[in-house]
């Protein structure tokens, strides 16, 4: 049985495209050689190195000199030494004892011990022991307190200008005025100042506190002392 080829199989069909194929890659090569482009390399020359021109650099040697100081000056030479015959006479100074016999009267000035008033400072009214008294005020001491409290705005109320806050042009309502001062060692209204919405209220309350009567001054410690009160003072505008 003969056996038959594929006519696929047989490359002889194919020849001219085979040649065709190398021609092209053989012109590819060639193009590409010919538009190859080189460049010269240019290699500067540097010359040898010469290290027999580099600058060398002295470094002097230096030495520290210590300052040289001049010797001591000798020692002074010794006075003169006189030598005193035993004959000459030298007198001794006597020193007289200060302690007394029993026998002598000795004078002793006679110590008063002078005692020095601690000096006390202000005390608030409402921790004082003793409050001071205003004029005619009895019995204990918190009848005291209440009936100085009572007196003080009692005076106020009478001599204090109240149509003055309505003039002053002020805003309808209360309007409070605070008034410290003094009551010092001797019963007297001192360092009155007050504090207010208006200076004229203010001064109005200076003025009718410096006008209470001397008083029994506050006691501490069984001394007579300061004794400091605030007073408030309201006003009502219409």
């Amino acid at each position: 049985m003969e056996v038959k080829k594929n006519p696929k199989a047989n490359l002889e069909n194919h020849n001219k495209q085979f040649m065709l194929l190398g021609l092209a890659l053989a012109l590819l090569v060639i193009y590409i050689g010919i538009e190859w482009k080189t460049f010269d390399r240019n290699i500067a020359d540097l010359g040898l190195a010469n290290l027999e021109d580099e600058e060398e650099i002295e470094i002097p040697i230096t030495e520290r000199i210590q300052e040289i100081k001049p010797p001591p000056p000798p020692p002074p030479a010794p006075e003169k030494i006189e030598i005193v015959e035993d004959e000459e006479e030298i007198e001794e100074t006597v020193i007289e004892s200060t302690e007394t016999d029993e026998s002598e009267a000795v004078e002793v000035e006679e110590i008063v011990e002078v005692e020095e008033e601690e000096e006390m400072d202000d005390v608030p009214f409402a921790i004082i022991e003793e409050v001071p008294i205003y004029p005619g005020c009895k019995g204990t001491n918190a009848q005291k307190k209440k009936c100085f409290s009572a007196n003080i705005q009692k005076h106020v109320n009478k001599k204090y200008n109240t149509g003055l806050a309505g003039d002053l042009g002020l805003a309808p309502g209360k309007k409070r005025v605070f008034v410290m001062f003094k009551i010092d060692k001797t019963g007297k209204i001192v360092d009155v100042r007050a504090r207010g919405p208006h200076a004229r209220l203010e001064k109005e309350a200076v003025r009718v506190i410096s006008l209470l009567p001397t008083m029994t001054p506050g006691k501490q410690r069984g001394r007579s002392v300061g004794v400091k009160y605030t007073l408030p003072i309201t006003l009502i505008v219409e």
